[in-house]
């Protein structure tokens, strides 16, 4: 059994897929874009993007009441990989002890040509 989870405290689908999915031990992110969900601006500085994706995800963990210290694995997505570093120096903050696995890549484009794009697997406790 699967459950959808929504919220709008992060940016909402902008096609037809879910925020994130949750399984009786699981919770399955989609990609989250560095959109301020207050503003709806599109970060376009890779510090103040990655703390978007992630802020985003955490949103998302809440409706499970579970947070970023249960993330397993993320998947991070670079327009330029030479953004790498100035991501990794946000990310570390976000993930202090125990970091998750993670693979990353650089991509060619992603949607509203954004800069970055996280997604993550977490356990529930």
């Amino acid at each position: 059994m699967k459950t959808i989870l929504t919220t709008t405290d992060a940016p909402g689908a902008i096609g037809p897929y879910s925020q994130g999915i949750a399984t009786q031990s699981l919770v399955f992110t989609s990609g989250q874009l560095p959109i301020d969900v207050e503003t709806g601006e599109l970060k376009g500085e890779i510090k103040e993007a990655t703390k978007a994706c992630l802020n985003n995800i955490e949103a998302i963990l809440k409706q499970k009441n579970i947070g970023l210290e249960n993330v397993v694995k993320t998947v991070v997505y670079l327009k330029n990989i030479d953004d790498f570093a100035q991501m990794n120096e946000v990310y570390a903050t976000y993930f202090k002890e125990n970091p998750p696995a993670r693979s990353c890549f650089e991509v060619a484009r992603l949607p509203k040509d954004a800069i970055i794009e996280i997604e993550a697997i977490a356990v529930i406790s």
